[in-house]
This record gives structure tokens, C-alpha cells and sequence, in this order.
């Protein structure tokens, strides 16, 4: 099988997955292809996500680098099985990579945590807020591109209507609860979607209002999405510079705290419903 072209963020992070686990037996790529059988280049291309791989290979290795995580083991081996493409694969080659990686990301969550400071969550948007905000970008998009980026992203709130949803925390700061996009008619159906949202079971959104003063990284939203086990998950931050994700183990626990500490500022669940009616009969 020739190698995969442009692997995804997914089959990247099993690859990288592997490499962890065989750095942490102390082993080289010479020693694990040796272990196996193989030649050292098909564990480098295993490692970059560039071939695919099954159970039994993936267990292998697991056992060659005296891997003791059961669960951890389990969680990579359902990736590795996966099979098929998701619905973002139609977008491939008309939109950017990184966000048919979010959309993947978003997909595969068990867990979501996330601040918004100038956007409300692009998850929870309606279609006229989101035309809204994507119209603002310079230079602003053809009719047609504004077409296929809006798809796109409603296209992304179906990973909150599957069988087994994400639970999703989605902290909001009052900046954008009041950043009119669209207008005051478009801002009170958007604040009247996040309503209707909160009575979700899966979905909790609590508002951070001005009077909390600063916060924990206050210039850029956070994505925290956890995967099936706490090695899987992954930080997300999407800026005006780019998408950037985070995987390693150091700057999870970092971004956790990071959450945590927000999480405590914020509104409970109640009052954030009254502070969400109160601004929209001011529009």
C-alpha cells in the first residue's frame, strides 16, 4: 500500500501516539522495526500517519514497548479500525485543511471545554450570525465561497445531534454576547438559539461577564476536546494568524488548569440564563 499523500490530523495523532509510546520504552526506530520485522522506514511512516495499520499490528508494538495502559491501548486500536470517510471529506480541496481537522476533531469528542471571547461558538451558531461574522473577514469571501463556508460550519453543529453527543461546556465572555453581528433582530435570535441550547443535556453554557475583570489567556479562545482517554485529548485555538493544535502532555495539563480557572469565574448555569435574557431585551 503507497503511503497516504496528506495524512489527517487524526491518522497523524495515531502515528504520533506510537511515537510516544516507543520513546517512553526507550527504544529506536531500528530497534522497533527489528522487534517486528520490517524495515525501520515502515515505522517512520507508521509513526507519521503517512500508512494505515490494524489491531493486531498496533497491539504488537504495544507489546514490544511493555505498554501497561490497557484502556490507552483499546482507545488506539478503535482508531486505527476506523474505517470510511467523514462528511468533511466532500470538502477536501475547497476549503482549508485545518478545518476539515476541527471537523474531525469535533466528531471523534467525547468531551468538549471551550471559551469564547469575540465569536459566540461556532457549534452553536445560527446561519444568519455565522453569515454575519464570515462577512467581516478581508477580503470578504465570493458568494460562492461564503456559500460553501457557511455549509460547512452548520454542517459542523452535527456533531452535537449524534447518538452519543459531547458533553459541551462552552464559557462566553460578555464581549461576545454583545458584539451585535448582523445586527440587533440577528443578535436576539442568535442569544435566543444559545437559550434553547442550555436546555440541552449535553450542552452547559455559562457567561463571563466584564465585572470578573482579566482571566486566564483573555486574548484568545480555547477548544479543550478530550478523546476517549485523557492521552487523546487536544487543545484547539482558532486565531485571526491560523489554527493551531496542541497535543502533548505538558500543555494539556497546562490548558486544563487554564479551563478550570476560567470555569471558576464564570456565572453558574442559572444566572447566565438571566444574564442572556437580560441582554436581549436590551437589542
Amino acid at each position: 500500500m503507497p503511503p497516504r499523500p496528506a495524512p489527517t490530523a487524526r491518522q497523524r495523532r495515531l502515528g504520533a501516539e506510537l511515537r510516544r509510546m516507543r520513546e517512553a520504552a526507550a527504544m529506536s526506530v531500528l530497534d522497533a522495526a527489528e522487534h517486528l520485522g520490517v524495515e525501520r522506514t515502515r515505522i517512520s511512516n507508521m509513526e507519521a500517519g503517512r500508512i494505515g495499520f490494524g489491531a493486531e499490528r498496533l497491539r504488537s508494538l504495544a507489546r514490544v514497548y511493555r505498554c501497561p495502559d490497557a484502556s490507552y491501548v483499546d482507545a488506539l486500536v478503535a482508531m486505527a479500525e476506523e474505517r470510511g470517510k467523514g462528511w468533511w471529506e466532500e470538502y477536501r480541496g475547497r476549503l482549508g485543511v485545518a478545518a476539515l481537522d476541527l471537523a474531525e476533531l469535533e466528531h471523534h469528542a467525547v468531551h468538549m471545554r471551550g471559551t469564547q471571547v469575540t465569536h459566540l461558538p461556532g457549534l452553536l451558531q445560527t446561519e444568519e450570525y455565522a453569515r454575519a461574522v464570515l462577512s467581516m473577514d478581508v477580503p470578504v469571501p465570493e458568494s460562492a465561497e461564503l456559500r460553501r463556508i457557511l455549509s460547512f460550519r452548520m454542517r459542523r453543529r452535527d456533531a452535537l445531534d449524534k447518538d452519543h453527543p459531547p458533553e459541551c461546556v462552552f464559557l462566553i465572555h460578555e464581549t461576545a454576547i454583545r458584539l451585535e453581528f448582523g445586527g440587533s433582530a440577528v443578535m436576539r435570535a442568535q442569544l435566543r438559539c444559545l437559550l434553547d441550547s442550555s436546555e440541552r443535556e449535553n450542552i452547559t453554557i455559562r457567561a463571563i461577564p466584564f465585572s470578573v475583570g482579566g482571566f486566564p489567556s483573555a486574548g484568545a479562545s480555547i477548544n479543550c476536546v478530550s478523546g476517549a482517554v485523557r492521552q487523546l485529548d487536544t487543545v484547539h485555538f482558532d486565531t485571526p494568524a491560523g489554527v493551531t493544535f496542541l497535543e502533548a502532555p505538558e500543555a494539556l495539563d497546562r490548558h486544563r488548569a487554564i479551563m478550570d480557572k476560567i470555569e471558576e469565574l464564570s456565572l453558574s448555569v442559572e444566572k447566565t440564563r438571566d444574564f442572556l435574557l437580560g441582554i436581549a431585551k436590551q437589542l
